[in-house]
């Protein structure tokens, strides 16, 4: 138990770290054009506020919106309860928040994998649906009918925690472009340190939906969750402070975090569904998966320095 939890808590971790790389490439280049001041208050009080607030709150808002009956506080206790009734209502609406999850991670991989500029980690796979960019829409379109279609047949409330994940991913791709957008504004101009702690935090909050809604992968243990993706906010701010520019010679990691994404995605749709899963799986093909990246990246490094 204690050796699972363990493992669990390690492939989250990683898991957060990889997903948040391009958060700590804004962060560090926000914090560039910013005084000394500002970019101490941000690593420390903004450490805090990502760790304990963000990735605090979100796990506890997302199992009292999965379960109202319980009310705020008792679904904030929950994760810490042994009481059955309570501990029967979450799982009771479980497939609700795993399809959602699910709907989520799946489009994310999906539109990185159509839309976004990426180095070809898998050249002739990611070429090819980069050239059909445009079938983007419809393949999300496609995917959400025929699992939603499903779900109405095994739980009525599963399609609607399909169409959330699918409304969340749209609302957070959002604030991501205009993330983005803004940040070559800021980098370029003269605007108040102020301006830019308060876009950083925002951004970080925008990022953190990811590691959050990939953590119910993992597991449906608030605590383990807290833990894992407390320590990977941690490791995000340490490459923020100073291996910035060391990570972006790993080219193929955001690849790593992509594929992670889809099979994490997978996993908690077939969850939904109760297709049993083994618990070490999500870890386990985290590692793998990241690790071929890692190791593909260490690679090109060291053909780039022979040149």
């Amino acid at each position: 138990m204690i050796l699972s939890a363990i493992f669990t808590i390690i492939g989250l971790s990683l898991f957060e770290t990889i997903s948040s790389v391009d958060n700590a490439i804004i962060n560090a280049e926000v914090l560039d054009t910013m005084g000394a001041k500002a970019r101490k208050w941000f690593l420390l009080w903004g450490l805090i506020i990502a760790v304990f607030v963000v990735r605090g709150v979100l796990p506890w808002a997302i199992v009292w919106g999965f379960n109202p009956s319980l009310g705020p506080i008792q679904a904030f206790t929950a994760a810490f309860s042994g009481d059955i009734a309570v501990k029967h209502s979450i799982e009771q609406s479980a497939p609700i928040l795993l399809i959602a999850g699910g709907i989520f991670l799946v489009f994310l991989f999906l539109h990185w994998l159509f839309l976004e500029d990426k180095r070809f980690g898998l050249p002739r796979t990611e070429k090819f649906f980069m050239t059909r960019g445009v079938w983007f829409y419809a393949v999300v379109s496609i995917i959400l009918t025929v699992i939603s279609y499903f779900a109405i047949k095994h739980n009525s409330m599963m399609a609607f925690g399909a169409i959330v994940g699918s409304t969340l991913f749209f609302i957070t791709h959002g604030f991501k472009q205009s993330a983005e957008a803004e940040e070559k504004k800021l980098k370029s101009s003269a605007k108040s340190d102020l301006s830019k702690l308060l876009f950083l935090e925002i951004i970080d909050a925008t990022f953190s939906v990811d590691g959050v809604l990939g953590a119910f992968a993992f597991t449906l243990s608030v605590p383990l969750i807290l833990i894992g993706n407390g320590l990977g906010a941690i490791m995000v701010r340490q490459l923020t402070i100073g291996n910035i520019e060391r990570i972006k010679k790993y080219v193929y990691l955001k690849n790593g975090a992509m594929y992670s994404i889809l099979v994490l995605g997978i996993i908690m749709i077939l969850h939904s569904f109760g297709v049993k899963v083994p618990e070490y799986v999500s870890p386990l093909a985290t590692f793998i998966i990241i690790g071929f990246f890692f190791w593909k990246s260490h690679i090109h490094i060291k053909y780039v320095n022979k040149i």
